[in-house]
């Protein structure tokens, strides 16, 4: 059964939103949302920034925020149900095929399904 990934706090979707917060520029996740969303996500940022000054506590909290309507809004446009935020880890192979699709080398990826493969014989 495969699982969705963006919907973990070590995906790609949550992985772009803390980029975006530690730089203070939101650009790396709008790639995640549908272009009517953007300017949800860009309000939204913007008060996550102003929250997060206000101590450690404000910063977790608004940052979870954050992700969370991130996330939801994404798995929206895909047309997929949003069911919270993933604690759990995602599939080595899946973490591989991103790590693939962000270097642009499928060496990654390769090495792993090798690995497995002879595991398995």
């Amino acid at each position: 059964m495969a699982v969705a990934h963006c919907d973990t706090l070590d995906g790609p979707v949550v992985a772009d939103a803390r980029k975006a917060l530690d730089k203070g520029d939101v650009t790396p996740v709008l790639k995640w949302v549908r272009q009517d969303d953007e300017k949800e996500i860009r309000e939204l940022f913007t008060k996550t920034l102003v929250v997060r000054k206000k101590g450690k506590e404000a910063r977790e909290l608004a940052d979870l925020y954050f992700f969370e309507t991130l996330v939801r809004i994404h798995r929206a446009g895909e047309g997929a149900p949003y069911t919270g935020l993933k604690h759990e880890a995602a599939e080595p192979i899946i973490l591989a095929v991103d790590k693939a699709l962000d270097t642009g080398s499928a060496a990654h990826v390769v090495r792993h399904v090798s690995g497995t493969v002879a595991s398995g014989i």
